[in-house]
């Protein structure tokens, strides 16, 4: 498929899939809301620079990065696109999975996913905004789409802030309650993205095949740069070795699914960016895993301090 065939081709699911998508999102929001306690975010008092370092190459890091990435290899408006919109993403809680087979730090890891989750709530809309307008392709596509910031900041913030916030009050004023309910919370909205998801490739399986051929280099090069970028801000602050590999999979590891589900009922669906967020979420495992190899294999890991 060429450039002109990838920035053409959009995912239409249709009204009740798009519905669909932004319930599940609601409902994943609200399960990472449930589990959050107040012992999460305890390096944000115990180890302030670690924290801080881990949160910032995240959410400034990984954006600056995606964006010279861009300008270097000029890819296609809806690829650029795709590529900034997962680096915006939060952590997702696989990284806690992958911290903790390669030995490295768990609290650190859960405690920085905790954070970048509440901030996703806030700043994610933001950041796909203010990152998008830097890069002039990507810019211009959202013109000629003619999108709408503000509508898009107000829903897109809407939809991840208050389930976010009603989970954290029950969490806060029932936690029993909200044990209770997480689970079965966190596995619906989960089903329902996976069905949703899993529907639309078949349907456009043809037109996936061919675009994610030609992307997958750039996706893994995006993602092998995003955990260099992570060890390398663990190293500058003198982080540990447990610590540093807490760091590297929570700036590698995004949200993907957060990423799939803002694209395709907020971003009209961009074959492009589809291909790379879908890549990524499928790239980004696979990559882990050789790295969860990589760091048992050198000297067997650390215990955290």
């Amino acid at each position: 498929m060429n450039g002109a065939a990838i920035d053409d081709f959009t995912l239409d699911l249709g009204q009740g899939s798009e519905i669909g998508l932004s319930v599940a999102l609601v409902l994943m929001m609200l399960g990472v809301a449930l589990g959050l306690r107040t012992s999460h975010f305890a390096f944000f008092r115990t180890e302030p620079r670690v924290f801080f370092a881990g949160l910032l190459g995240q959410l400034l890091g990984l954006p600056l990065l995606t964006l010279a990435l861009c300008f270097i290899l000029g890819p296609l408006p809806s690829v650029a696109l795709g590529m900034i919109l997962i680096a915006c993403c939060p952590g997702g809680n696989v990284s806690n999975l992958l911290v903790l087979l390669a030995r490295g730090d768990v609290a650190l890891s859960v405690s920085l996913t905790a954070t970048s989750s509440i901030c996703a709530a806030f700043i994610t809309p933001v950041m796909i905004v203010f990152w998008s307008s830097l890069y002039p392709p990507t810019a211009n596509l959202l013109t000629t789409l003619e999108f709408d910031s503000l509508s898009f900041l107000i829903h897109t913030s809407a939809i991840l802030g208050l389930p976010l916030v009603v989970g954290m009050l029950i969490a806060h004023f029932a936690p029993r309650f909200a044990d209770a309910i997480r689970r079965p919370v966190v596995a619906l909205g989960g089903v329902a993205l996976m069905v949703i998801i899993a529907v639309s490739v078949l349907r456009y399986l043809d037109e996936f095949l061919q675009i994610g051929v030609s992307l997958l280099g750039v996706v893994a090069m995006h993602n092998f740069l995003a955990f260099g970028l992570g060890n390398l801000v663990a190293r500058a602050v003198g982080a540990n070795k447990a610590k540093q590999r807490a760091i590297t999979f929570e700036v590698g590891i995004q949200n993907s699914g957060l990423g799939i589900v803002i694209l395709l009922t907020q971003l009209g669906g961009l074959g492009g960016a589809a291909a790379v967020v879908g890549l990524w979420g499928t790239w980004h495992l696979i990559a882990g895993l050789v790295l969860v190899m990589v760091f048992r294999l050198s000297n067997a890991g650390t215990t955290p301090n």
